[in-house]
């Protein structure tokens, strides 16, 4: 752990800020609202907040980089209108609304003034967030994922924070980590995951399922870590602010001293941020120190997979990874983590010994199966998950009966997007077949819905074969192989 404590003119970021940063040109308040002299005002006043923002933040994240273990005290005014307006304009426009019902097309119809007001307050001390609304989404395996949304204008102020923070903690956090950062995708961490099984040494793979993870973060542990790095005491307590705001159900608003809100704007940073001492950094050393055999580890915020050579590490890894996190009030799902073979020579490995073919594991919607190629050599393969495949399609059923008596023109347009949506995730190489049975289903569903519409409607296989054709995308792979887009993004 970092015990840099010491206040030195490094750790300080003393960026004076500019005399009346942020403050709008007069003209942009003058033209009515939809104006084309307005809106092209608006598009340049952003374009320069963020430069302005990005020149301050390179200075943060260069003394970042320099000095690992300084504390920075001055980061307050870095929360400007500047970081503000940037926040605001990278939030969702459909997203939710809180409990102050402020939708982000309302809030924007007036914008400045409120930006100002609300940088007022939180450089005054008076911001004071409002409590969160929960709500629930369906998970895959049929269970609800509870979420809380925060407040609009809440979402902003937490957007400029990890605007900030991230400045500093990118320098930090460990390669291995696929989260929720700047430049990093989940299709990042497949091709690491991939690559690596393909071409080092694994042999078992430890699928970890941390047991409630963003309910289950300790509040007290994570200002603890907060502090290894920000020496800014307004910034942490802004941060408990939000923590302590609390999460409004039935009417009721409820305070724990534990998890961060799933579902806010800081949630994922400072999820990164608590995994990255409890865990990333004690496995990187332990791989240094312990493992025997080769080690490779891919973590994407709370979904963690790794790859040993050897099972006597695999086992001592886990034992010790039980362990570390149960220190940090974390715990390992009992049924869901799992210890497999898996690898190059496991299938070959397992027949010898007259056992089955290798266990599968999911990862970020794929299924991962050891397979071979038309050559007959190994070849590491990922399917859509399963559930996956059948909540969108049961999505899609619940969907087309409310636009059963669209005009088949929208409907085409509809589906086309939906489709073509899930194929730019799920397009990857050895997964065509789980692409095409997509397709096939969202097609019968599609004439299932047009055959209701009317007991003579003529909606055989042959017309809605020509509808889908003129609408529909055909199955193709989009992305390239991991080990190719992995050797351009990480050249060695």
């Amino acid at each position: 752990m970092m015990n840099g404590h010491e206040k030195s003119d490094s750790g300080v970021v003393a960026t004076k800020p500019m005399n009346k940063a942020g403050q709008p040109v007069a003209e942009l308040v003058e033209p009515r609202p939809g104006t084309k002299g307005n809106a092209e005002q608006q598009h340049m006043l952003r374009t320069q907040s963020r430069d302005r923002m990005s020149q301050s933040l390179d200075r943060v994240r260069k003394a970042a980089r320099l000095r690992k273990k300084d504390r920075f005290t001055a980061l307050y005014h870095h929360i400007n209108v500047d970081t503000l307006r940037t926040a605001f304009y990278a939030l969702k426009r459909k997203a939710a609304p809180g409990v102050d019902g402020m939708t982000w097309q309302d809030y924007e119809a007036d914008i400045e003034p409120r930006l100002r007001d609300l940088h007022n307050r939180v450089q005054r001390g008076a911001y004071r967030p409002q409590p969160s609304r929960r709500t629930y989404i369906p998970k895959a395996d049929g269970k609800q994922r509870p979420l809380a949304i925060a407040a609009l204008e809440d979402k902003i102020v937490q957007g400029a924070t990890v605007m900030v923070l991230n400045a500093i903690y990118e320098g930090d956090f460990c390669g291995f980590s696929y989260g929720f950062r700047p430049g990093r995708g989940p299709h990042d961490g497949l091709d690491a995951l991939c690559t690596a099984i393909d071409k080092r040494k694994v042999n078992w793979i430890i699928d970890a399922d941390i047991q409630n993870f963003f309910g289950a973060v300790s509040q007290e542990w994570l200002v603890r870590f907060l502090e290894h790095r920000i020496g800014d005491n307004r910034i942490t307590h802004l941060i408990q602010k939000w923590l302590k705001a609390g999460i409004l159900e039935d009417g009721v608003v409820t305070v724990d001293d534990r998890g961060t809100g799933q579902g806010s704007v800081i949630s994922p940073l400072l999820a990164n941020i608590y995994l990255h001492y409890v865990l990333d950094l004690w496995a990187k050393r332990w791989r240094q120190r312990e493992a025997t055999g080769d080690m490779v580890i891919v973590r994407y915020a709370d979904d963690v997979v790794m790859g040993f050579e050897h099972e006597d590490d695999a086992r001592r890894f886990l034992d010790a990874m039980r362990t570390r996190l149960e220190g940090f009030m974390l715990s390992l799902h009992p049924d869901k983590t799992r210890l497999i073979e898996f690898g190059r020579f496991a299938a070959a490995s397992r027949k010898k010994r007259g056992l089955a073919r290798p266990e599968t594991f999911d990862f970020l919607g794929f299924t991962f199966v050891c397979g071979k190629s038309r050559q007959g050599r190994f070849q590491l393969q990922r399917k859509t998950r399963g559930d996956r495949m059948r909540a969108k399609l049961r999505d899609i059923k619940v969907d087309l009966r409310r636009r059963m008596h669209w005009p088949i023109s929208e409907q085409g347009k509809w589906l086309r997007q939906i489709v073509s949506g899930h194929y730019a995730y799920f397009a990857v190489p050895t997964n065509i077949r789980a692409l095409t049975a997509l397709r096939y289903h969202v097609v019968d569903l599609w004439r299932q819905s047009l055959r209701r519409r009317s007991q003579k409607d003529g909606a055989t296989w042959e017309r809605i074969a020509k509808i889908a054709n003129e609408y529909l995308p055909s199955p193709r792979i989009l992305h390239p192989w991991p080990s190719v887009r992995f050797a351009v993004k990480h050249p060695r």
